[in-house]
């Protein structure tokens, strides 16, 4: 791709990573950040930062929006993405040129094309698709291995209702490598993004379930885990599970899942995930039996123990 002109509004350690990762590259790369510490710094390692983004004389650019969205309660706090938001949408009412806007910090699914579609459009008084393009691309970046992580990434995933847009972003992050995936919706990347960290929470979760069994019985859980790690079709089969819309059957899933809460119960273990686990299983049997066909590919297969084609 040639060199690309690009703004990152937002300097913590998404943006940082993001930047410096695409100015090695050898793309033109400026640092947007309210904090005047966080721009000194950048200065200091001789990088571009500016307190504000100015557009009024640069050419067509891809400005990321790599802004916090901590959570507040069982809410993500917007405040400061809405902020970031808006003074994107006030920068780009002053230039000629078609900008495009990338989204890449973790955001509630539909706020691409709902809060900042409809923020962009009213700061600048331009649509989307005319006179500005719009973006997802959610991170997978680690924060102690960030920088690395986005020179080398594992998945690289793109959404954009545009084509011409999803063929610039793949050209700018191709040369990185690793698998890329593209998508019409944003939606759907943003998804992507809060179920990967999501799943990733719940793994941690279920060990730590599991750690409390095992303290209580006095096993050792390192073997035990490393050893399911390798033997439970869930943890090296993409397909197994990786579906949604038909609950786990068969004899083994619902006796052991059922069975094993009431083993925990008498020696005093509290499980509330395995307990979830059979609670959304339980619906999703009582889903089926109105709208599956069990004579179908949708219904629950007893010599198998999955439902449907590729769900356990």
């Amino acid at each position: 791709m040639e060199r690309a002109r690009v703004f990152i509004v937002g300097s913590g350690v998404v943006g940082t990573a993001t930047g410096r990762g695409l100015a090695d590259a050898g793309h033109e790369v400026s640092f947007i950040d309210i904090s005047a510490a966080r721009i000194r710094q950048l200065l200091d390692w001789g990088l571009d930062a500016r307190d504000r983004l100015d557009l009024a004389n640069e050419p067509e650019s891809i400005i990321f929006l790599t802004l916090p969205t901590p959570h507040e309660g069982h809410k993500y706090d917007l405040s400061a993405f809405s902020a970031g938001t808006a003074s994107v949408g006030e920068a780009l009412k002053d230039t000629t040129a078609r900008h495009t806007v990338v989204v890449r910090s973790t955001v509630p699914p539909g706020s691409t094309e709902g809060l900042v579609r409809s923020m962009l459009e009213e700061r600048s008084g331009k649509k989307a698709g005319e006179g500005f393009a719009l973006a997802s691309n959610p991170e997978f970046l680690r924060a102690v291995s960030a920088e690395k992580d986005f020179a080398h990434p594992w998945m690289t995933v793109i959404a954009s209702r545009d084509e011409a847009t999803l063929q610039r972003m793949t050209d700018l992050l191709t040369p990185f490598g690793g698998e890329l995936r593209t998508f019409e919706d944003p939606a759907s990347a943003e998804l992507i993004k809060c179920a990967h960290n999501i799943f990733n929470a719940t793994k941690i979760s279920f060990w730590n379930e599991m750690w409390l069994v095992a303290q209580r019985l006095g096993v050792d859980l390192d073997g035990v885990a490393s050893t399911v790690a390798k033997s439970a079709e869930g943890s090296i089969n993409p397909k197994y599970g990786i579906r949604g819309g038909a609950p786990y059957g068969g004899m083994c899933l619902p006796k052991d899942t059922c069975g094993f809460l009431g083993f925990a119960e008498t020696i005093g273990v509290e499980m509330p995930l395995l307990s979830a686990v059979v609670e959304v299983n339980d619906r999703l049997v009582a889903l089926g039996a109105k709208e599956l066909d069990p004579r179908t590919d949708g219904g629950v297969s007893e010599a198998s123990g999955v439902a449907g084609r590729e769900i356990a």
